[in-house]
């Protein structure tokens, strides 16, 4: 990581704040110019995202995208309802206007929140996937407006099919490229109707979100347990969709938890910023985490979620703000424990880059490790099917089974993350960071990192498909290589870069899809001068590949 912004930590500047009129008169007064890359529709691991400040988010690209969605739900004849949600970035409001205009001229029948309010995105998932059990036709998708935990001037939109998941890259492939022909064409081709006159189309519905979600949390977390053992919980949303969601929770099952911040706005004037002294709803982050790590000690547990809680942020009285890889083993660790209803079969998911402490609990478990590349696309199937118990990512995003072992959500759920930090308290006495500490005092301490080294496009392509026999490393930071793969182990999916393992460390790089450099995740099971000289010894190892 660069050096770290002297801000960072603190409360925001009101000079650093984004201007929100002139941000939404840039939505809808900006045109995209589609000879320009970087202003075309480009779907990420997370859909398009974008500010309308660069032309890159603005009315045109949600128009083309929405129309593209259009298509491609009548080309694949999907006639089910769409449930379409929002999260609390300036954008998303003049977004979600651009869509409905015109899903309803294209009769979609939409579910839109009934209040105005906000939706996270594991409440979408959880809504097609409630709608679509036993049904072989007429089946739902969903759409969230949303660029995850990004800054206030951001805007993001991503399409989930009927798997309740993120859309692959088969799906967006198809809309990605349907839309920036409609951008390229001056959006003919595009039905749209007045805003007001699709707020009362027959097609637009007005839908609770909110009670079916949380009826059906207690079926994944056991919050009658929470409840009896008393546990003192503490909650910020960072002023994201899940605001509204956790009084509802605290009554239905009668906890004892105390939401720190309601506020909603969309400077996020509250929050205190990131690393790089961005404001950032990042809940792994200790920089933009600093107000509740600073509660710590008024809580048994607390934790928040990111703007669409999707991601998850655990805090301790014990240990503080969690490493988001710490606290996956953690969940892994207890949920294989103690889900006797879980098929013997099922298997632990996790990406290419997250810590291989999880690696080791999965063989204390007895389960089987399905190692996959970036993106939580890949465990899809396995949580519909049951064939995977748990799914997560190194940044803070996972999801897993209910108590009864099927399925609950196909995409990140940040409130069951942070509701089972609790679960593990009411369960064991000890909170989530002294059950780390039991493993690594079992199975060694991991010491994990991710830096970003400059590289320029030629070398980040270079990057995308070297091959092990490029590398060509025997040994690395004193011990012998393992294994050099640039396909994921679990599913034989290359992940866009190189991974080099040995006994007690390991790297992985891969190109950065936005930015001029490279990211290398590291981890060395000796220790930190140990995880320095893997990090040195893997960009040596690859400038000699990019002079080649």
């Amino acid at each position: 990581m660069a050096d770290v912004h002297p801000a960072a930590g603190k409360q925001v500047s009101p000079d650093a704040l984004t201007n929100i009129p002139r941000l939404v008169t840039a939505y809808f007064a900006g045109k995209p110019d589609v000879a320009d890359p970087a202003q075309r529709v480009a779907f990420g691991t997370s859909g398009h995202r974008g500010t309308s400040f660069k032309n890159t988010f603005n009315e045109g690209h949600i128009l083309a995208t929405t129309q593209a969605i259009c298509d491609y739900r009548k080309e694949k004849g999907l006639t089910g309802p769409l449930f379409i949600g929002i999260d609390t970035h300036a954008l998303a409001e003049p977004a979600l206007a651009s869509a409905v205009e015109v899903f309803a001229a294209n009769g979609v029948e939409i579910m839109i929140d009934k209040d105005g309010g906000y939706t996270p995105t594991p409440v979408i998932s959880h809504a097609i996937l409630t709608y679509n059990k036993g049904r072989t036709s007429g089946l739902a998708d969903g759409v969230v407006i949303t660029p995850s935990h990004n800054p206030p001037e951001d805007g993001g939109y991503k399409y989930n099919p009927p798997h309740g998941g993120p859309a692959d890259t088969d799906v967006t492939g198809i809309v990605e490229k349907r839309a920036n022909a409609y951008l390229a064409d001056g959006l003919k081709g595009v039905k749209r109707i007045d805003y007001a006159k699709a707020r009362k189309a027959a097609n637009v519905h007005p839908y609770d979100f909110i009670t079916p979600y949380v009826a059906d949390l207690g079926n994944v977390v056991d919050l009658d347990l929470i409840k009896s053992a008393g546990i003192n919980i503490g909650i910020d949303p960072l002023g994201g969709a899940a605001v509204h969601y956790w009084h509802p929770i605290i009554e239905r099952y009668g906890l004892k938890a105390t939401v720190v911040n309601e506020a909603i706005d969309p400077t996020f004037r509250f929050m205190t910023v990131d690393w790089d002294g961005k404001i950032r709803m990042d809940c792994s982050s200790p920089y933009a985490m600093a107000s509740l790590i600073g509660m710590r000690d008024r809580f048994d547990v607390a934790f928040a979620n990111d703007t669409d809680a999707d991601r998850h942020g655990i805090v301790t009285r014990t240990g503080g703000l969690m490493n988001p890889n710490h606290y996956l083993a953690t969940a892994i660790s207890y949920l294989f424990a103690h889900r006797p209803n879980w098929g013997k079969d099922a298997a632990i998911g996790k990406t290419a880059v997250s810590s291989s402490i999880i690696d080791r609990v999965a063989k204390k478990l007895s389960r089987k490790l399905v190692e996959t590349p970036v993106g939580f696309k890949w465990f899809v199937d396995g949580l519909v099917g049951g064939s995977f118990g748990f799914g997560g990512e190194e940044s803070a995003g996972a999801s897993f089974l209910r108590r009864d072992g099927t399925v609950w959500t196909t995409d990140k759920d940040g409130v069951i993350l942070g509701l089972l930090a609790a679960e593990i308290m009411a369960k064991t006495g000890r909170d989530p960071s002294q059950l780390f500490n039991d493993l690594t005092a079992e199975l060694g301490v991991p010491h994990y990192a991710r830096i970003d080294v400059a590289a320029t496009g030629p070398q980040k392509n270079i990057l995308k498909s070297v091959t092990p026999e490029q590398l060509g490393l025997k040994d690395l930071a004193g011990d012998p290589v393992r294994s050099t793969l640039s396909k994921a182990p679990g599913n034989g999916q290359p992940f866009g870069g190189i991974k080099v393992e040995t006994d007690f460390g390991w790297f992985a790089a891969r190109p950065s899809g936005t930015e001029d450099v490279y990211k290398i995740y590291a981890e060395s099971f000796r220790s930190t001068e140990h995880l320095k000289r893997i990090q040195e010894e893997a960009q040596a190892g690859l400038a000699k590949v990019f002079r080649a």
